[in-house]
């Protein structure tokens, strides 16, 4: 997908493109309903980049950056004026088999780096700024796991847009010029059946999902009775164009706990794509022939943040802390 306007448009997007790490903390966090919660916030996000650069110094070879996503909720109470066009809270979903649910999130942090050490310091440093004023909802600490592979031994994110299609594919551009540069964020975690996978021939898995499990190619499925995984996930519009979403999901998993699992990030230029996409996965196309990696992957949350570029987030916290009170 192109679009001849990207020239016009401030590609500031909080690292949004930036190339996948080898670690990753995805961090959802409530804010706490007093004016002096708020006010704190606003304080920490406005100096998000001190802090990436202090922690991200001691090596810059690690690449250590940090993207924000807002809520819906929360961009009401930061009191902006306006918000993007099609922020808004998660949407469950309800399939016939299978359901994906809505759950809290005010702010969403994806930091990411080579190094993992570097994304725990920086996690620690910033909730100790944030203190009371937010609760953790969800921290999962994610991995690259060998070849960009997921849990369930299949590549992950070959699909992702490259280029200039990426900007073009995850990032708001002149449709909604005031956030130009943002993008939508949805992210889910999933927690995978591995026994139960693991009992599926590789044929049938490669069904599932659309690509050989070795060598990662393409499987053809568009005359299949039952579409796979990768076909369900690709968005066509009424005029025949494909939409890209840009994924930096990464697997995670505690064996000691039996726990063992994808968390799903997609960041994508218009909320409706990614939207449309799990509506396939779930209710199924046809209705019914829903995404048989469902059978053996559960989502345990779902929430949906708008990621600002850098300006604007730093705008909308000083504009909301001069209507606040003192944090600090």
């Amino acid at each position: 997908m192109t679009e001849k306007n990207w020239d016009r448009v401030p590609i500031d997007a909080q690292s949004i493109d930036a190339p996948l790490s080898q670690a990753a903390v995805f961090l959802v966090v409530t804010v706490a309903g007093d004016r002096a919660a708020l006010a704190n916030v606003c304080v920490t996000l406005d100096g998000l980049d001190d802090l990436v650069k202090t922690v991200g110094f001691r090596d810059l070879s690690a690449r250590l950056s940090c993207i924000v996503g807002i809520g819906r909720d929360l961009w009401d109470r930061l009191d902006a004026g306006k918000r993007p066009r099609e922020l808004k809270p998660f949407s469950p979903i309800q399939g016939g088999v299978h359901a994906a649910p809505a759950t809290p999130g005010d702010l969403l942090f994806h930091i990411r780096s080579e190094r993992p050490d570097f994304c725990f310091e920086f996690e620690r440093i910033l909730l100790d700024g944030l203190g009371v004023s937010v609760t953790v909802v969800d921290e999962v600490s994610g991995f690259r796991y060998f070849d960009a592979r997921d849990l369930l031994g299949f590549v992950d994110g070959t699909a992702n847009p490259t280029g200039l299609d990426l900007p073009a594919s995850a990032l708001v551009g002149d449709e909604d010029a005031d956030f130009a540069g943002g993008s939508y964020v949805v992210v889910q975690k999933y927690l995978h059946d591995l026994g139960a996978w693991a009992q599926v021939p590789t044929p049938l898995q490669e069904e599932i999902i659309g690509r050989t499990k070795i060598d990662n190619i393409e499987i053809d499925d568009d005359d299949a009775p039952r579409k796979s995984h990768k076909s369900l996930a690709t968005i066509v519009d009424a005029e025949g164009n494909e939409h890209d979403i840009l994924r930096d999901n990464m697997p995670f998993g505690r064996p000691g706990q039996r726990e063992f699992g994808t968390y799903f990030i997609g960041y994508s230029r218009y909320l409706w794509v990614i939207e449309k996409m799990l509506q396939r996965m779930y209710v199924g196309d046809p209705p019914g022939a829903y995404d048989r990696l469902l059978d053996f992957s559960t989502p345990h949350t779902g929430t949906t943040f708008f990621a600002p570029a850098r300006p604007m987030l730093q705008a909308l916290a000083q504009a909301a802390q001069e209507k606040l009170p003192t944090a600090r």
